[in-house]
């Protein structure tokens, strides 16, 4: 390894492991896009870079000899195609050249395997507004949030897993001398450990976050000695294969085998997850995506596998302050990326007698019409709306959000139609709302996936949580949102969710919303309920990836 990486980032991943242990707010990469920072050109450049791409293959990559070239993407603000084309290698070739680079990188110190990949996430930085177009081009994002979501917080992301499986693997001793008193002698080893990589390991991205959700695990496995092949959404290919063309950049520029980190695609006509998921060589999963896979993922044996799948998150309302901010909160919440977003908010559970505003009681009907009021509000506002709502990445969803009067409530918003003045034929659509009653549970008890939100009224704020928990024990959740100014019911959400393994979020008004995570403080998902079995970042993440191995011997003389 070039020795000026480890002057160069040894002080960053210093600060990095301390952020971890005190999960105050840290963020190395800043999320403002603004030229002071990123420099004057940096935009235009990002953008022109990202046009020069369309319509071309993309040969960045150090994979050689493709077999054939393919590529699937549309553009959701466009409707019509990428036309962007990459290179296309069976799972046979991927998996036995990472075998093959496996050895190389598994040799690596961890101090210096953590340096390397801490460079390319410099290099990825350099890249953060062609990946923002990238990313606003495949999945729907409106610009800033793929600004921020796949350049800064998916870099920090990366940045944290990188910093924990260092300490990990730094944890203990390279090696010490052992003396065991027995008497009128000494029993004495020469002891030596080493952090043993389990192997191969599979990323398999998701077609709304490419490379937020992508870059835990594979950075998480890269960090710990295991070559990487990454099998992106082939709806959203390109945002990652920047990320890995920088990777393999970097590797090559130190001695390395490119090869410890691939990228996959599937052929146009042969989908490949499959066919790598299954191969006995490959020994880590990452997978991110909906739960019928996610659960097939989880059943193959012989692996290690870490799932994000679908989660029924909620909102309880028991009491609050000022009930035009929640209003407004929620309706943001809702609409931020059209609920495109695993931690979105889709069960609003509100009491049949209103909840407490103050000294007074509102009624349920009017908690209603206002958060109905306050997302039309937000929806129609020319200046916030169409970058809110960004598009809709699968025209399923776009089904899904028509067919959601089949539920059989009572209907409360129900037109999706909206315009993007930036794009006229982004494929958009607002929230809808639909009231159920709390017996019919099969109406609210599954992911619709989108902007669909649904108000269950029920008796009193016991059973809003009661129902709640059970969502996520039997269902999944990623998150919840919860409103109360009362500390005995607030202690109460607390318990039941946490039995349920849900974070909450207390009386979010304002600049903060229940679906944003911080790298480095929250853990994203807990794998504490069906909605996943892995959490970003905490260190069962990294030390399920690689083995402890033990060696001792006699000290001589």
């Amino acid at each position: 390894m070039a020795i000026n990486l480890a002057t160069k980032h040894q002080t960053t991943l210093d600060t990095a492991v301390r952020a971890l242990h005190e999960r105050t707010f840290f963020a190395h990469y800043p999320e403002n896009p603004s030229p002071e920072i990123y420099g004057e050109n940096a935009d235009k450049e990002g953008r022109e870079k990202y046009t020069s791409r369309l319509n071309n293959k993309f040969e960045e990559l150090l994979q050689e000899n493709p077999e054939s070239w393919a590529g699937q993407e549309d553009s959701p603000y466009e409707q019509q195609s990428l036309g962007i084309k990459y290179p296309f290698f069976s799972p046979e070739t991927l998996v036995n050249r990472a075998e093959e680079a496996f050895h190389q990188w598994r040799k690596v110190k961890p101090a210096d395997r953590a340096t390397i990949l801490m460079e390319t996430l410099e290099r990825m930085k350099a890249r953060f507004f062609e990946i923002a177009y990238a990313t606003m081009h495949t999945t729907g994002q409106a610009y800033m949030m793929s600004f921020q979501a796949s350049g800064p917080h998916a870099a920090d992301r990366a940045l944290e897993a990188i910093a924990s499986g260092y300490e990990e693997q730094t944890r203990f001793p390279e090696s010490t001398e052992w003396e065991k008193p027995m008497g009128k002698y000494n029993l004495k080893l020469n002891k030596s450990w080493k952090a043993v990589p389990k192997g191969v390991a599979l990323v398999i991205g998701c077609s709304t976050f490419p490379t937020w959700n992508t870059v835990p695990g594979m950075y998480a496995s890269l960090v710990t000695g295991n070559p990487v092949i990454i099998k992106p959404h082939p709806k959203a290919v390109l945002p990652i294969a920047i990320v890995v063309a920088e990777v393999q950049k970097v590797l090559a520029e130190n001695g390395l085998n490119p090869n410890i980190c691939q990228l996959a695609v599937d052929a146009d006509d042969r989908l490949i997850t499959k066919d790598l998921a299954e191969n006995p060589k490959v020994k880590l999963i990452d997978y991110t995506g909906g739960t019928e896979f996610g659960n097939y993922i989880e059943s193959l044996p012989g692996k290690t596998v870490f799932t994000e799948k679908a989660g029924v998150n909620s909102i309880i309302l028991d009491s609050v302050d000022d009930l035009d901010k929640v209003a407004q909160n929620l309706a943001f919440s809702v609409s931020l990326y059209s609920g495109q977003m695993c931690t979105a908010p889709q069960n609003f559970f509100i009491p049949e007698k209103g909840i407490k505003v103050g000294g007074e009681t509102v009624p349920y009907e009017e908690v209603v019409q206002k958060i109905a009021d306050a997302v039309t509000g937000l929806v129609n506002n020319p200046k916030a709306g169409p970058h809110i709502l960004g598009a809709i990445q699968n025209p399923a969803t776009t089904e899904r959000v028509k067919e959601a009067a089949s539920i059989g409530g009572n209907a409360v918003l129900t037109t999706c139609d909206i315009s993007n003045p930036m794009f006229a034929n982004a494929r958009t659509c607002s929230p809808v709302i639909y009231e159920v009653e709390a017996a019919n549970k099969e109406s609210y008890s599954r992911e619709l996936f989108g902007p669909i939100m649904l108000v269950i009224k029920t008796k009193d704020t016991d059973q809003s949580i009661e129902l709640a928990s059970n969502m996520a024990r039997e269902h999944g959740a990623i998150s919840c949102g919860a409103y109360t100014t009362d500390p005995v019911v607030k202690e109460k959400i607390m318990d039941e969710m946490s039995l349920a393994g849900t974070p909450v979020s207390f009386n979010l008004t304002g600049g903060i919303f229940v679906n944003q995570n911080a790298s480095f403080s929250d853990f994203h998902v807990t794998g504490g309920n069906p909605a996943g079995n892995a959490s970003f970042t905490n260190p069962e993440f990294v030390i399920k990836r690689f083995t402890w191995v033990g060696f001792r011997e006699p000290v001589v003389g």
